[in-house]
């Protein structure tokens, strides 16, 4: 396509672009993402009525192998033409964009679609940074300006979907342990239902009530079996009547989707299987099949069920998981004081670190999951845009830990808030972006009138 044939489809879909992108209304002086293909990232800055020459210049003075005439810019799944500004293509602060070089001879380029979609990672904006010393690595108050996000592997991506099941609401059953909540489900009639807080779902033939708590995987695991056996899921405790429920769905955090750009076969789900606890003896029960966050099993018989995975050597760190990252401001410290947790998609845990939480007279800070699947045996770094103090270090291993045992988590403490901070998770291995979030001070400052902690899911105040 030539650079005029460019600019017409540029300025045809310049309308579309500004739907998908909020109204740059940026500084004067900001910055953006430049990902290389197959390589590293850039953080240019820029102003709103540079042209996409420009940028392509100052580009070229970071690598100087990357002359404008040598590489074209991708934005939204577009080529950007030289002489159009980054207002007219609505970029914004911390924009992502694709810089795809020139094949030899003048040929084309990669697919732009592909370039600029869940095909290709997303570069991520923190900042500028000069490199630490080994004395600096070591301390824990750390500042930065840049992340390497090249990778020697494709990213994997998930694309796992949730099946739709209809839900239902259980009642919450009160002070029912020390360490778990119970709950009592009624379903009024045949049909497959799911637990909203849980994600437990059944099948059942007939009008039924089912009671349910989560249980703790150490306490029935023996010590052998934990040298073979890793949790998959959480552990539950389920009672109801004989012959009712068809099938049970029993949720799971490993990521069976076969990651995007990788050559690899998938995940072996025959290491899959189901554990059943029955005085004291644990059976195990191959699912009926898998599918993307549970295990089913038919016909089912009750007491301790969960999903575990065979442990095969050099297996964990290859398995892709789905996690969560959870951020508590503690209320009654210093100025911001956060605790930032990294852990496997496991109600039963999360549950156990708000409990926790809130006897720290914490207030939980919602934000989104990694962006990819993680694997457990690899450590996560976290990283800000802004100095903060990060304490013991800013290293998180990725693993397992039963609900009634101390999760792990980082404490970050924040002097002033008065500004945006992001924060970013990468892999320790080789750099890439695994997660990121942005704290404002809505987030953290509270009305003076609320003295009350959140109230996690499923939990009352």
């Amino acid at each position: 396509m030539t650079d005029p044939e460019l600019r017409s489809s540029a300025i045809a879909g310049r309308d579309t672009m500004a739907e998908q992108q909020p109204t740059a209304d940026s500084p004067g002086k900001f910055s953006v993402i430049i990902r290389i293909q197959n390589s590293k990232s850039f953080a240019v800055p820029v102003s709103l009525d540079d042209s996409v020459h420009e940028l392509k210049a100052k580009l070229s003075a970071w690598d100087s192998s990357l002359t404008p005439d040598g590489v074209r810019l991708i934005y939204n799944g577009q080529p950007m033409v030289d002489d159009m500004t980054l207002r007219q293509y609505n970029i914004t602060p911390n924009s992502s964009l694709f810089c795809i070089r020139r094949l030899r001879g003048g040929g084309g380029y990669v697919d732009y679609a592909s370039a600029s979609s869940g095909l290709a990672p997303q570069a991520l904006s923190v900042g500028l940074h000069k490199p630490l010393t080994d004395e600096a690595s070591r301390s824990t108050e750390k500042s930065y300006r840049c992340v390497n996000l090249a990778s020697p592997r494709p990213a994997k991506f998930c694309c796992c979907m949730v099946e739709n099941l209809p839900k239902v609401m259980p009642e919450i059953i009160k002070d029912f342990s020390e360490f778990h909540t119970g709950y009592r489900a009624y379903l009024p009639g045949a049909g497959i239902f799911q637990c909203s807080i849980t994600g437990l779902s059944f099948e059942v033939n007939s009008e039924v009530t089912i009671t349910y708590r989560y249980d703790t995987w150490t306490e029935h695991l023996s010590k052998a079996d934990q040298e073979t056996w890793m949790p998959a899921g959480p552990l539950f405790h389920i009672e109801v009547q004989p012959r009712v429920v068809q099938t049970v769905y029993l949720p799971h955090f490993i990521c069976l989707a076969v990651p995007l750009l990788s050559l690899a076969e998938g995940v072996n789900t025959s290491l899959c299987s189901i554990a059943h606890f029955e005085s004291e003896r644990m059976t195990l029960k191959k699912p009926t099949r898998l599918i993307a966050f549970s295990a089913v099993l038919e016909n089912p018989s009750f007491s301790l069920l969960g999903v575990l995975w065979r442990k095969l050597r050099s297996n964990l760190n290859s398995l892709p998981m789905h996690s969560l990252v959870l951020i508590f401001q503690q209320l009654n410290a210093a100025n911001t004081t956060l605790h930032l947790y990294l852990i496997p998609d496991d109600n039963s845990v999360k549950q156990a670190i708000e409990k926790q939480e809130r006897n720290w007279n914490s207030k939980f800070i919602p934000k989104p999951p990694p962006l990819n699947p993680l694997f457990f045996g690899c450590v996560y770094q976290v990283i800000s845009t802004k100095f903060v103090v990060i304490m013991p270090e800013a290293h998180l291993p990725f693993c397992y830990k039963s609900p009634k045992e101390q999760q792990l988590f980082v404490e970050i403490y924040i002097r002033n808030m008065a500004e945006e901070i992001g924060l970013f998770m990468t892999d320790t291995r080789n750099g890439a972006v695994v997660w990121r979030a942005s704290l404002r001070s809505g987030d953290i400052n509270l009305p003076a009138s609320v003295s009350k902690t959140f109230s996690g899911p499923g939990e009352a105040q």
